[in-house]
């Protein structure tokens, strides 16, 4: 009689559970991090970055529901309230510029138009303007700098020379003067609308230089690159390298730079409205607003505190959101 066949041990035959531990071990082991992820867990490490984010998350939120902020709290951004304000002085009666339960930041001078209604719609025209005009200029600084950077030669010159061009113009001054010429109606928009659209698309054509060197500089330093030629190689075109090889990896600065120039638009928008050819009354502005606060300084000051905080806010965050996700997406370039 045969002896019988010896049977593998535990030692010898590891069981499934272990088997699944050592193979799950060594898929986390390997396991990836796109450089988004990457990106997101340096920006989540910057706590200042992270309150800028926020409170530009509540700014935009504010200028999106300003309609029901202002119906919540019975406010209209451009009722007059005389009765709050001192017959003699035109100045708002009670102390801090009429603050009160029912307006909670005071009243103007001599309108008595409620502050705080008139802060919330003022934030949609100056995010308004910062972004809009902060997209013109992408579009056309990534287009013409990335074409600048790929082709080279009499196409880099010439568009390097309406850079030069363009930087050296007296922006504002220019600005100025277009407003003061435009019709009251064009394309269909009427007063608010053409000097909102003209000064959108001007702060956007003179701001796209300043990305478009930028995206000029990263496309000469990645147009010689491997993966470059490797498409070349295969047949690739030059619009394809130009979209689908390189356009991707410049979406890094170009989301930097976004950022960046996002508040100095906004404090153009407030000059032009300071100076008086930006939007005009009854629509809000805080730049308006601090233009009309400036006969009021020593009888009101709450008058050109509270806009002249509100811009400080809005640009302060958006400079230290910028900087947290330049940060996270150039990590050899932090400060």
């Amino acid at each position: 009689m045969t002896a019988p066949l010896h049977e593998p041990t535990a030692e010898a035959a590891p069981s499934a559970a272990e088997e699944a531990a050592v193979a799950g071990a060594g898929s986390k082991a390997v396991q990836g991090r796109s450089l988004g992820r990457i990106a997101w867990e340096r920006l989540k490490r910057d706590k200042l970055a992270l309150t800028g984010g926020v409170v530009v998350l509540v700014l935009v939120a504010i200028a999106l529901l300003a309609p029901l902020i202002t119906h919540l709290v019975g406010q209209d951004p451009e009722a007059h309230h005389e009765d709050l304000i001192d017959p003699l002085f035109g100045t708002p009666i009670g102390s801090l510029g009429g603050i009160s339960g029912d307006h909670l930041l005071g009243v103007e001078p001599v309108s008595g138009r409620d502050i705080f209604a008139r802060i919330v719609y003022g934030a949609r025209i100056s995010l308004l303007v910062g972004f809009l005009s902060a997209i013109v200029a992408v579009v056309i600084g990534t287009i013409l700098g990335i074409l600048a950077g790929f082709f080279g030669g009499w196409v880099d010159s010439l568009i390097s020379r309406i850079m030069d061009g363009l930087l050296a113009f007296p922006q504002l001054l220019f600005i100025i003067a277009l407003v003061s010429v435009m019709p009251n109606e064009m394309l269909g928009l009427t007063g608010t609308g053409v000097r909102l659209f003209v000064m959108i698309l001007v702060i956007g054509f003179f701001g796209w230089p300043y990305i478009g060197r930028v995206v000029r500089g990263q496309t000469l330093s990645m147009r010689e690159r491997e993966y470059v030629e490797a498409a070349r190689s295969l047949g690739a075109g030059r619009f394809y390298i130009l979209f689908k090889e390189l356009l991707p990896n410049l979406v890094a600065p170009i989301i930097v730079y976004t950022t960046m120039m996002i508040p100095t638009n906004i404090l153009t928008e407030a000059a032009l409205s300071f100076l008086g050819v930006g939007v005009k009354p009854p629509t809000a502005s805080w730049g308006q607003m601090l233009s009309s606060a400036i006969d009021y300084y020593d009888s009101d000051p709450m008058y050109m505190v509270i806009p002249g905080v509100a811009i400080f806010i809005t640009v302060l965050a958006f400079n230290l959101f910028g900087d947290g996700v330049r940060d996270a997406l150039d990590p050899k370039g932090s400060r």
